[in-house]
């Protein structure tokens, strides 16, 4: 079913003195609007691979009146985030956007011929004592009036807050999908429907974990579904089963594992239905079954009243996180593995920037250079001179994590699902094997995903971690992915349960604060888990938390590339302490 996502709407202000002053700039103003409205529509992409649309007034807002005519139009239109673009001196509060949950930036054009800058200033000005935080938009050098190009920096800007401000839009209204209750005493766990409320606009969905084994007894799943799901499992999945580590008292038959194996498939198809829902069902004489619970993100328990007498949820976690499944390629889930809703959204976050699928790991272990020369003989150098962090969780991080799409010189990446070949998803297939579960962890048996990413990759982990008193803060630590060589790594995964995927992630090192070395942002990391997105996406991620009055508490993002609401430059001149202090001004947007 195709989704109705939010618009941009671009509001085009001018001078509202008639007669000469404003006839003169009707053309440039709607100019500047339409140019902005080509660049997102030509570079912007919704999560399913369709170009961001655009809504631009009927006519340039020069009062009150036709502000309000936007306004409604906007409504109709389903617009979700707004931006004003003007050349020249305008009327700051009679122009602005007033809606006090929209997304919304004012660029100023750089112009000598008319004051484009002295409005953005006024209008900021009014946002801010208004209560109604707004980004600012100025290029650093001047043009000529009636100018259609848009500089860098002014492009770099205005992408930046489109890119936050759909993520905000696309969430609002929609659910996250507990199936379960809490894993194990994490805390992440502990879905806290307030934060998702208050904060993303979104619903908390939960639905008992016996759903899942309902669905599955009483066949509520499409059948013939499953006859496709379990072929292409066998063909891909089960043709690349690794060996079985368990103890031999403990190990199950061959018989029972290919029915573990029918199982985790049928879990996948069923947890797929809860979250989007499925028409088939509806024929089936589902009803309420096949509505889903219109989530956007979605978590499972399973750890340990599941585990201890079903397979686990890593093939299900996988697949559904990965960027296709048995009927092709497609947008990737969110879904959090051990029902951590803060991973979850922090996957989400990235997710709503970079529309590609995103990894799941545990936060795991911080190999020092020493302690790497101490256990292999090997001295490491080059990017992991300074040692890295093993990123590694039970199986449910999504394929795309094995680094083997590329671009066009070759380099691994993660693509969106609509750049991604044929060729690349057999060749993530190809480099993943499933081994058997440890069933000194997971009794119930299934199958855990087990890959090394690829090195060389930039990327980003993330974290939402919430703090009693304080409320929810957001870290970020941009890298690279790296790799031993293959003697080393097998002495460091023996360590570790050698059946699960590994990442090798190295920060980039400031020298100062959180990240003065990579054992800092191990040892400043605030919890177990982290979500990690292709690409250094450090910057957007800072802007979209702004946008929804949450503080970063860590990142080692260049101050320059720093873009926040212009009201938080009234906060103090420090950026840390004047994003706190915003935030605690401003609060959650939807409260």
């Amino acid at each position: 079913m195709k989704q109705n996502y939010p618009k941009i709407g671009i509001r085009p202000i001018i001078d509202g003195r008639r007669g000469g002053i404003r006839e003169s700039l009707e053309e440039t103003t709607m100019n500047l609007a339409k140019s902005a409205a080509e660049l997102y529509s030509g570079t912007l992409k919704y999560p399913d691979g369709s170009p961001v649309k655009c809504v631009i007034a009927d006519t340039t807002i020069g009062g009150v009146k036709e502000a309000a005519l936007c306004a409604e139009k906007f409504k109709k239109e389903g617009v979700g985030l707004t931006l004003s673009v003007t050349p020249c001196w305008c009327y700051g509060s009679e122009t602005i956007d007033m809606d006090p949950l929209m997304p919304k930036a004012v660029w100023g054009f750089n112009g000598t011929e008319r004051p484009g800058a002295v409005y953005l200033s006024a209008a900021l000005a009014v946002h801010n004592q208004k209560g109604l935080p707004a980004f600012g938009i100025y290029g650093k050098n001047v043009q000529d009036v009636g100018d259609g190009a848009i500089p860098d920096d002014v492009k770099e800007k205005l992408l930046r807050f489109a890119r936050a401000g759909l993520a905000v839009a696309i969430m609002r209204g929609k659910s996250y999908l507990a199936i379960g209750s809490v894993s194990m005493g994490i805390g992440g766990s502990m879905v806290n429907p307030d934060f998702l409320q208050d904060y993303l606009g979104m619903r908390t969905e939960q639905v008992d974990a016996s759903e899942v084994l309902r669905r599955i007894q009483l066949e509520i799943y499409d059948k013939e579904e499953f006859e496709k799901a379990l072929a292409w499992t066998k063909e891909n999945c089960m043709s690349r089963e690794g060996e079985d580590f368990n103890p031999e008292h403990l190990k199950h038959s061959r018989e029972q594992k290919d029915k573990d194996w029918e199982f985790v498939v049928k879990m996948t198809l069923v947890m797929r239905d809860l979250m989007i829902g499925n028409s088939k069902l509806d024929e089936m004489g589902f009803g309420e079954e096949a509505l889903g619970h219109n989530a956007i993100a979605g978590g499972f328990q399973g750890q340990r009243q599941w585990t201890d007498f079903l397979p686990d949820g890593d093939f299900s976690e996988a697949i559904l996180n990965s960027s296709f499944d048995w009927n092709g390629k497609r947008e990737a889930f969110t879904f959090a593995t051990e029902d951590d809703h803060l991973n979850g959204i922090s996957m989400l976050f990235n997710h709503l920037l970079t529309n590609t699928s995103q990894m799941f790991a545990d936060v795991r272990t911080y190999w020092s250079p020493e302690a790497i020369e101490r256990v292999s003989g090997w001295k490491p150098d080059g990017l992991l001179k300074d040692g890295a962090i093993h990123l590694i969780n039970s199986g449910s991080c999504t394929l795309d994590g094995t680094g083997q799409q590329s671009d066009k010189d070759g380099n691994p990446v993660m693509k969106p699902f609509w750049e991604i070949t044929d060729e690349e998803v057999s060749k993530m297939l190809e480099a993943t094997t499933w081994h058997p579960a440890s069933l000194e962890y997971m009794r119930g048996g299934g199958f855990s995903s087990q890959f090394l990413t690829k090195r060389g990759m930039p990327v980003t982990m993330c974290r939402l971690n919430l703090i009693k008193g304080l409320g929810p803060v957001l870290q970020i630590a941009e890298g690279w992915t790296a790799t031993f060589p293959a003697h080393v790594f097998d002495i460091i995964n023996k360590r570790t349960d050698k059946t699960w995927p590994s990442t090798f992630f190295v920060p980039r090192i400031t020298g100062k604060g959180r990240f003065t070395d990579v054992y800092s942002v191990m040892n400043y990391w605030g919890a177990n888990h982290g979500a990690i997105s292709y690409g250094h996406i450090g910057a957007d991620l800072i802007t979209l938390a702004s946008a929804i009055s949450i503080p970063v508490n860590m990142h080692n993002v260049d101050d320059e590339k720093i873009f926040r609401p212009d009201a938080w430059s009234a906060f103090g001149s420090d950026n840390e302490g004047a994003d706190y202090r915003a935030c605690a001004v401003y609060g959650p947007l939807y409260r």
